[in-house]
């Protein structure tokens, strides 16, 4: 369970009178559309049918250097404008907890984007 935020891909800056560097006269809090991506998958010590069939039909394929595949989900979350970091990290970590992903069998890392 890891959430990651690039502040530099994620949030538009500021300048120091509060509007967007590019040219908006309209706070670039505003402006902004933040997204959050959620992977889930098994963890390490569950074990992947689907994966492991994967890797045997790559193998058949002539993939030989294909050694291990392990399946998952991925999900792309759409956050309301004007949202603050801090509370948007909580919910989304929440909601794969609790929602998106099985504590007892899954890993889940989130990531936000703008």
């Amino acid at each position: 369970m890891q959430a990651s935020f690039a502040p530099e891909r994620c949030f538009t800056v500021l300048d120091g009178r509060g509007f967007n560097p590019r040219g908006s006269r309209r706070p670039a809090r505003y402006n902004r559309k933040v997204k959050a991506r959620v992977y889930v998958s098994f963890k390490k010590t569950v074990l992947d049918p689907q994966g492991q069939t994967i890797q045997h039909a790559l193998n058949g394929l002539g993939h030989k250097l294909v050694t291990g595949v392990r399946q998952g989900k991925f999900f792309e979350i759409e956050l309301a404008p004007g949202v603050e970091r801090e509370p948007a990290v909580h919910e989304v970590e929440q909601i794969a907890r609790d929602v998106l992903a099985n504590p007892v069998m899954e890993d889940f890392q989130v990531e936000f984007f703008d």
